[in-house]
């Protein structure tokens, strides 16, 4: 397996508890109540189990064979036995002073059943469970595990379902199954689900094909993305297109803002921005898309300085200034013009109208992002993914409408975990209430000489035009 190396993403796992985190020296985490450092692991494998000792310090957790040959003394029932709260001797004081003489986990977990008047009255079953729960509470374990969708989409589900749309684990598989995400493709994605269906889709890739992400507002997001790890060449052929621009794309307007072609031509700009004052600089600044930077930050300071007596120190911490200030105007029109190029890759491929599919999940209503399908090759898998049935079901009927699509189907996944224990595998008691429902279907080409406005009309005043439709395609 691959090793755990400072700078990874690692997700820390605790029982059913995952946490994404990076892996940095000399920087305490908090995870499940337990503080720690994770310059121990680096160089460890991936799936190792640690131990947290004195210090926040990590060891490698040596495996202990349990010696559970001795018939333990159990009861029959757990019907004597009353949850008064006083069964336990040992007081939250008692534990306390345990654990800061450094008592490990294990023994803290004897003393307690040593402690406990009722332990030995109840059922094995409960006996287990009994050593299982206290277990969790006292010793600290944690497996640092690699990231993967499967990981990901479950520790999203649990911590922060709000930020993927609750789009659960299962239906995020059948995405990807529905919308045939394989090396090679072309993807199209439109996602407001921190980057997690992204993430998914790039790594059934592999790194081979092209997606473009289309974004609403400023930019894409991509929090759930990064914590993958991909390596630096998965990112080359992923591209991004504002959902703003996608009407006028369409409609053949499409332009990029007027900003200049070629660096080259950065010089004429840069002399003319020598000239530029303070202000014009300023707001120059301020208009970029992007917080306010060192820049503009340095230019305010340039100001004050100007109200401080000028001695000659400040004269030249001044000069300095400025040529910092042409410096970064520079930076940022190199920034502007690889933002230029970038949007005209995306809007070059998305022209090809050629994509392998369409894969949508976001929190905006899905039919106007039906347009989308314009940008996808006949005979291809798209899936939309929302969190209710209903706009699925106009999204559906739209559809209908429009044509160029068959197989349309809505669905959804029903998920339900189970413990799987000797003498007692049962259903969970907590079950997941709904994982959001799935609008599937396959492009085809989209016969527009059939369906003028002035064939309707025709259509309309002879006969109910979908039956008309039906008798016209006999006739080819």
């Amino acid at each position: 397996g691959s090793r755990i190396r400072e700078g990874d993403c690692a997700v820390l796992k605790r029982g059913d508890v995952f946490k994404a985190v990076p892996v940095l020296r000399r920087r305490k985490i908090i995870f499940e109540k337990q503080w720690f450092y994770l310059d121990n692991a680096i160089g460890h494998i991936y799936g190792t189990t640690f131990e947290v000792t004195n210090g926040g310090n990590l060891q490698p957790k040596q495996e202990v064979e349990e010696t559970a040959t001795e018939t333990k003394e159990a009861g029959t029932d757990n019907r004597n036995i009353v949850d008064d709260g006083k069964s336990q001797k040992l007081t939250h004081d008692d534990i306390k002073a345990l654990k800061d003489k450094g008592i490990k986990g294990q023994e803290i977990v004897q003393q307690l059943i040593e402690n406990s008047t009722t332990f030995r009255d109840k059922t094995e079953f409960a006996q287990d469970k009994y050593i299982k729960k206290k277990k969790k509470k006292y010793e600290a374990i944690i497996t640092i595990v690699k990231p993967s969708t499967r990981i990901l989409s479950t520790m999203y589900y649990a911590r922060e379902p709000g930020k993927i749309n609750h789009l659960r684990y299962d239906t995020l598989a059948q995405m990807l199954t529905l919308g045939n995400i394989r090396a090679g493709n072309k993807m199209i994605v439109m996602e407001t689900c921190a980057g997690l269906v992204l993430g998914a889709v790039m790594e059934r890739m592999g790194g081979y094909g092209s997606i473009i992400q289309m974004y609403p507002g400023g930019g894409p997001v991509r929090a759930a993305t990064s914590c993958f790890g991909f390596p630096k060449p998965f990112f080359d052929n992923l591209h991004e297109f504002p959902l703003s621009k996608v009407h006028s794309l369409l409609s053949g307007t499409f332009s990029t803002e007027t900003l200049p072609s070629d660096p080259e031509e950065y010089a004429l700009v840069e002399e003319e921005s020598n000239g530029l004052t303070d202000e014009k600089q300023a707001s120059l600044q301020e208009t970029e898309e992007e917080p306010t930077t060192e820049g503009a930050m340095e230019i305010n300071q340039t100001e004050e300085q100007e109200t401080v007596d000028i001695n000659a120190e400040d004269v030249e911490f001044k000069e300095n200034k400025e040529k910092e200030n042409k410096e970064n105007v520079r930076e940022k029109q190199i920034k502007q013009w690889e933002r230029r190029k970038k949007l005209m890759e995306a809007a070059a491929l998305l022209r090809e109208k050629n994509a392998d599919g369409l894969i949508v999940a976001s929190k905006f209503h899905p039919t106007p992002l039906l347009s989308l399908l314009e940008f996808v090759a006949p005979s291809r898998p798209f899936v939309v993914y929302c969190q209710y049935k209903e706009p699925l079901l106009e999204c559906y009927t739209k559809l209908r409408e429009r044509g160029g699509v068959i197989n349309l189907k809505l669905s959804e996944t029903w998920l339900r975990n189970y413990q799987v224990l000797p003498d007692r595998s049962h259903p969970k008691l907590t079950m997941s209430g709904g994982g959001g429902y799935l609008l599937s279907g396959t492009t085809v080409v989209l016969d527009k000489g059939k369906c003028d406005s002035n064939n309707l009309e025709t259509l309309k005043t002879e006969e109910p035009s979908p039956k008309r439709c039906k008798v016209q395609d006999l006739h080819c």
